[in-house]
This record gives structure tokens, sequence and C-alpha cells, in this order.
């Protein structure tokens, strides 16, 4: 079973876009800027959701 993590090698603030695009086997740029155009048309709300997603996301763990 797969997990949703901040990543460590692919961020740019927190990690969070790295992670999704981790997980969804993406390239981190789409996503990164599907959030920028989310958060222009949703009036400042992307930052908000980025926030929170870095706060309740774990960080990657490399072992």
């Amino acid at each position: 079973m797969r997990k949703l993590f901040r990543s460590v090698t692919d961020k740019k603030i927190c990690g969070v876009c790295g992670g999704i695009a981790e997980y969804f086997g993406m390239d981190s740029t789409i996503i990164r800027l599907a959030f920028a155009v989310f958060t222009c048309f949703s009036l400042g709300t992307g930052m908000l959701v980025y926030f929170i997603a870095a706060l309740v996301m774990p960080e990657q763990q490399n072992y």
C-alpha cells in the first residue's frame, strides 16, 4: 500500500507538490503549476490548502 508523503528530494518550499507528484507518478512541475493556477483563481485559498497539507502530511523517510 502506497502512502502520501512530503518529498525530501523534490521540494521547493515544503515538499507537498513533490510528494503528490511522486504518489501519482507525474512530473512535479505540472502539480506546481496546477497549485499556482488554483491559488490564483481561488483568491489565495490554495496557499492555505498547501500549508495545511504541509502540516498534515508526514515527511518521507529515507532509510
